[in-house]
């Protein structure tokens, strides 16, 4: 693949000043405030395919996030290696899985994911971006983290759903960087504006693609601790090389809510069995961490803990 021109994925930043879009700590209102804003954020997303948002989780619930889930895939790594579980109930698949993996996470059983959703999701404009583009009645699709040790390769260019021809988006995909992401830990690459008919079919097309790659101004996910990627699925992407001198792994806690006007996405979706099942809508979701927040339980993610094996 020839070179890109790249962008350390500030460009946006012009549209979301260092800071603006931190929810943790914040108030009901402010929560309230974040779905007017959402509506804002959600006309640039639309039209580029990406969006970077600052401080989604604080860096606290990152550490503890963190460091849950590098102690969940050692514990699941166990349990598939004794047979106890079979890989695809931990594991999703990824592109290029040397050194790399996509660790499905359970929702209801510990406490710290809960209050990352809630800060990311309902504290954050992400829910209210979310909600004016696919409705409340968005399903969460994926629920995930995407982990990248030192020695794993670039992935090829690739959308994760197609481009069809008279359809809406499929998938919005919410990628939080667990720790700061630097240039030597395989930054996710987007190429702006690609989640186009136009774009999709110069890339099937084997003349105009190599030009496509070559031409399309491309922005890397160099991405602070507790801030975010949401990108359209149609979005060309692909993860680069984690090539750290310090042996740093890179964590991006995800998830991807799907229109709900869409059936089969074209591709498996990262998250447990159980989950998946379940069909939960972002509205019903967000009313459930609404309910966290003031210290009132939350019914929902219970019951979805009693799910999970």
């Amino acid at each position: 693949m020839r070179s890109q021109n790249f962008c350390p994925f500030f460009f946006l930043s012009v549209f979301l000043p260092k800071g603006k879009a931190g929810g943790f700590g914040k108030t009901s209102s402010k929560a309230a405030s974040n779905k007017v804003e959402g509506k804002a954020y959600a006309k640039i997303l639309q039209k580029e395919g990406v969006l970077r948002l600052d401080n989604v989780l604080s860096p606290n619930t990152a550490d503890a996030l963190r460091e849950y889930l590098y102690n969940l895939r050692q514990q699941s790594e166990k349990d598939v290696a004794e047979g106890k579980v079979q890989p695809i109930e931990r594991f999703a698949n990824v592109l290029l899985k040397h050194n790399r993996c996509d660790l499905t996470i359970p929702l209801g059983t510990d406490p710290i994911v809960t209050t990352a959703l809630n800060e990311s999701l309902r504290k954050s404009p992400v829910g209210g971006i979310i909600s004016s583009i696919l409705g409340d009645e968005a399903i969460l699709h994926e629920f995930s983290c995407l982990m990248s040790d030192v020695g794993s390769q670039r992935q090829v260019i690739h959308p994760d759903t197609p481009f069809i021809d008279g359809k809406g988006p499929v998938l919005y995909t919410c990628f939080i960087a667990l720790q700061d992401v630097t240039l030597d830990m395989g930054p996710t690459t987007w190429l702006p504006r690609t989640h186009t008919k136009e774009a999709h079919a110069a890339f099937k097309d084997v003349y105009c693609k190599d030009e496509l790659v070559k031409t399309q101004p491309a922005v890397l996910g160099l991405l602070p601790k507790g801030s975010c990627g949401i990108f359209d699925s149609r979005l060309l992407h692909c993860g680069t090389a984690n090539r750290s001198n310090e042996g740093k792994s890179r964590a991006l806690f995800y998830f991807s809510f799907k229109n709900p006007e869409v059936g089969y996405t074209g591709n498996p979706a990262s998250i447990r069995l159980e989950l998946s099942a379940e069909n939960i809508p972002l509205g019903a979701l967000m009313d459930d961490l609404e309910l966290f927040e003031r210290g009132e339980g939350t019914p929902l993610i219970d019951e979805l803990g009693r799910k999970m094996r």
